[in-house]
């Protein structure tokens, strides 16, 4: 339950997101919550096309990487458009830009990888041949390495758009983060939750971020209730360890920290986009470490064969 703080509120918050219906059901649940802590403000929301949105005839990979779809909204936080964006923390870059700040990430929802087809209960079960969808270098590495009978083809566009693709035969299955399909009451199109075994999620996948400007001290403040520490925690290992690996749209790299009491355990892996070569490792340790916790793994990878990896992909075309 949300206790409402006593702070002060400013008259209005703006809310930049994307216009996507995933991406609007976001910004309203944020919106939703705070109206609940702070009746009295108006919070309403700007609807934004990125270029993310506008360019889905490539692989985010060839195009520019997951930046794309938060440039446009950091924008209209530079120049006043809106107080505040909301993103889904796998899609914010590893670095922000100098001046702006995550204000909170909020609890995550279920971080798997669904599994959604027509022609079998699971990967699996598909025929030899059949053609899988995804937009992740992530999930293909990982689909290669453990279903290699099955062919991993790309594919871009909103939910809506990949299902109705998928819907028309272009494809066998499709896999897409469980959580957007739940958010959009979709749940009933998931035909099996990939195990982390089978699709380690990817970093800070489930859970939404809220930006704003650094030098917004009454923003920080006001956004504070909505701050989930273990999700927090837990999403911050997660980016140390995708940093310290140079992780992004180029790179098959995956992270997922669960958080049991004070403790936390950190999975993560580099891969070849073909899935011949994949690094796994974990770590554990107080949840307060995050950040180290991270690194540590990071440094694990590299010293067992992520190194070469990455530099292979650092210099593929």
């Amino acid at each position: 339950m949300i206790v409402r703080a006593s702070r002060r509120v400013p008259d209005s918050v703006v809310i930049a997101t994307r216009e996507s219906a995933l991406a609007l059901w976001q910004a309203q649940h944020v919106q939703a919550a705070l109206r609940q802590l702070y009746p009295a403000m108006a919070v309403s929301i700007l609807g934004m096309t990125t270029e993310g949105d506008r360019n889905l005839g490539s692989s985010l990979a060839k195009i520019g990487g997951k930046g794309l779809f938060v440039k446009e909204l950091e924008d209209a936080l530079a120049d006043g458009r809106a107080d505040i964006a909301v993103h889904s923390m796998k899609d914010v870059p590893m670095h922000l830009p100098e001046g702006y700040v995550l204000a909170a990430v909020l609890e995550r929802a279920d971080p798997r990888d669904a599994f959604v087809s027509t022609q079998g209960p699971g990967p699996a079960a598909l025929p030899a041949g059949a053609r899988v969808g995804t937009s992740s270098l992530r999930r293909e590495c990982q689909l290669r390495a453990n279903f290699p009978h099955l062919l991993i083809e790309p594919l871009r566009g909103n939910v809506q758009t990949r299902l109705r693709k998928l819907d028309e035969g272009q494809y066998g299955a499709i896999i897409l983060a469980a959580a957007g399909l739940k958010r959009l009451g979709l749940a009933d199109r998931i035909t099996a939750l990939l195990t982390p075994e089978q699709s380690l999620p990817a970093v800070g996948q489930g859970a939404l971020g809220i930006e704003c400007r650094g030098d917004r001290a009454d923003l920080l403040d006001l956004l504070a209730p909505l701050a989930h520490l273990p999700t927090q925690q837990c999403v911050t290992a997660e980016r140390a360890f995708s940093r310290a690996l140079a992780g992004s749209c180029n790179v098959p790299l995956a992270g997922f920290a669960e958080r049991s009491g004070d403790e936390l355990r950190l999975r993560g892996l580099v891969g070849s986009p073909d899935g011949r070569q994949v690094v796994r490792g974990e770590v554990a340790g107080a949840a307060a470490d995050a950040d180290a916790l991270g690194l540590a793994l990071a440094a694990d990878l590299r010293n067992r064969g992520a190194a070469e990896i990455l530099a292979a992909l650092a210099h593929s075309p």
